[in-house]
């Protein structure tokens, strides 16, 4: 049996997953697989031209319900979450080594950018409190990276050639072991189509009393974003401010979510009037849609939803 799953999800993929297939073609011990989740580009076909065994939906499940669908089609017992624009670089073998020790439920390697330099303040990161989705949402830390929330959500202080115990690497590096995504019930297919899947997956499993490392000895190139960038404006901004706002009503207690909400509200107001003079009245409709997202959620019963325990 295989030591290591490697499941790739794929969304119109087609410029990046070639190389990213390429790059696992001498690995031994290892099992690939593709889960397209209905690309309208030829990126089932860079697949097939490569032998590589690929599960095609015939509709977008969403990122985290193909994680899942990939892990039950495998079965090694570790399983590396692998972006189709994350190309492995080396250390496959380290982060297995790292997973196997006692207690340790995922770890996350370095992502290098297109300028060979480590993407740190993405490839590993603390979790969001609800100042942390405060400030993100209201621009602050992009306006001030500096501040200390951010310093600490971002993992800023930590060497990033130094291994560290850390609360989320990012998914598009990731490796766990089936034990731990067994005993925290796989990914929540409640984020559709995508963001804050990896988020809310590492939280459960930190909950759950695993360690969660970051090892620089793992590398992998990472362009980044490539199917998002061809998402429509209203389809992008519904998707991560409802992903968002799921994160925070499931683990932050009542008020801290209803302040994340009113902060939502706030920043939708201020990115329409700043998008108005680009793409005219429809920067209302995107945002006033998104404003109605944060109410709902606000008002709307929270029982049915809510965590058992929350974080915050």
């Amino acid at each position: 049996m295989a030591r290591v799953a490697i499941v790739i999800v794929a969304y119109n993929s087609a410029s990046e997953i070639g190389g990213c297939l390429d790059a696992l073609q001498d690995l031994s011990e290892v099992e690939v697989l593709v889960v397209d989740n209905a690309s309208a580009d030829s990126t089932c076909s860079e697949v097939a031209l490569r032998g590589i065994r690929l599960i095609a939906n015939p509709e977008n499940s969403g990122f985290a319900a193909a994680v899942n669908q990939g892990v039950r089609a495998t079965t090694a017992p570790l399983v590396l979450l692998l972006n189709p624009d994350a190309h492995l670089v080396r250390g496959l073998d380290a982060l297995a080594a790292r997973l196997e020790t006692p207690e340790t439920g995922a770890v996350g390697g370095m992502l290098i950018g297109e300028d060979g330099n480590p993407q740190r303040g993405f490839m590993a990161r603390n979790l969001p409190t609800p100042t942390t989705l405060v400030f993100e949402v209201l621009g602050i830390n992009r306006l001030w990276p500096r501040n200390p929330v951010n310093w600490h959500y971002r993992c800023l202080a930590i060497s990033p050639m130094t291994t560290a115990q850390v609360d989320q690497p990012a998914g598009a590096f990731l490796m766990f072991s089936r034990t731990a995504w067994e005993t925290v019930g796989g990914f929540d297919e409640r984020f559709w189509p995508l963001w804050f899947e990896d988020v809310d997956f590492c939280a459960r499993i930190k909950s759950a009393d695993f360690r969660i490392y970051y090892d620089p000895e793992g590398i992998a190139k990472h362009s980044g974003s490539h199917s998002i960038r061809t998402l429509p404006l209203e389809n992008r901004e519904r998707y991560w401010y409802g992903s968002l706002l799921e994160y925070a009503e499931k683990h932050y207690r009542s008020a801290a979510f209803r302040g994340v909400c009113g902060a939502v509200v706030i920043s939708a107001l201020f990115r329409a009037v700043a998008a108005y003079p680009r793409v005219g009245l429809k920067a209302f409709a995107v945002y006033g849609g998104v404003i109605g997202l944060a109410l709902g959620r606000v008002f709307r019963s929270r029982g049915s939803v809510r965590a058992s325990c929350c974080l915050m």
